[in-house]
C-alpha cells in the first residue's frame, strides 16, 4: 500500500512540474514595426517574449492588401504620358518560422512590392510611383496575439 501511495505522490509531482512552463508563459509583443524599404517592399519586424521554454520555434503571419502605382519614365526623368500609368493590387499572406530562444522570438517578414505590368515604349523604364499596404496584420502562431498596423504607405 505504501508503494502505491509513493507512486501517486510522484505522479502528482510530475504533473505539477510539467504544468509550470504553461503557467509561466505569458506571451506578449515587446516591439513591432511595419515600414516600406527603398525598393517599395513592406518589412514587418517583431519581437515576442513570454513564450516559455517549451517551444523551439514559432510561426508568424502577415496579411493585407497592397496597391502599387507604376508609370513609364524617360531618360530625362520625366513621365511623358499621364495615361501611361497603372495600378496593381494584390492580396498577400506570408509566414515565417523563427527560433525561440530563452522564451522569446525575433524576426522580420518582407512582403515584396508587386511587379509592374507596364510595357514601356522606347527608352522608357517602368518606375514605382507609389505603394500602399492596406490592413496590415501580424499574427503570432505561438500565442495567437495580433498587431494591427492598419495602412502603411511611402
Amino acid at each position: 500500500m505504501r508503494k502505491l501511495g509513493n507512486i501517486a505522490v510522484l505522479s502528482l509531482m510530475a504533473l505539477a512540474i510539467a504544468a509550470v512552463p504553461a503557467i509561466a508563459a505569458s506571451p506578449h509583443f515587446l516591439r513591432s514595426d511595419a515600414t516600406i524599404n527603398s525598393g517599395g517592399d513592406l518589412v514587418v519586424s517583431f519581437k515576442e517574449a513570454g513564450l516559455g521554454n517549451a517551444l523551439e520555434t514559432a510561426t508568424y503571419n502577415v496579411t493585407g492588401t497592397v496597391t502599387a502605382t507604376y508609370g513609364c519614365i524617360n531618360r530625362g526623368d520625366k513621365h511623358p504620358e499621364a495615361a501611361n500609368k497603372e495600378d496593381v493590387t494584390e492580396v498577400f499572406d506570408a509566414s515565417q518560422t523563427v527560433p525561440v530562444r530563452n522564451g522569446s522570438a525575433t524576426g522580420s517578414i518582407t512582403i515584396p512590392v508587386p511587379e509592374s505590368p507596364l510595357d514601356c515604349p522606347g527608352n522608357q523604364v517602368a518606375t514605382l510611383f507609389d505603394v500602399t499596404y492596406f490592413d496590415v496584420v501580424l499574427t503570432s502562431g505561438a500565442s495567437g496575439d495580433t498587431i494591427e498596423f492598419g495602412d502603411v504607405s511611402n
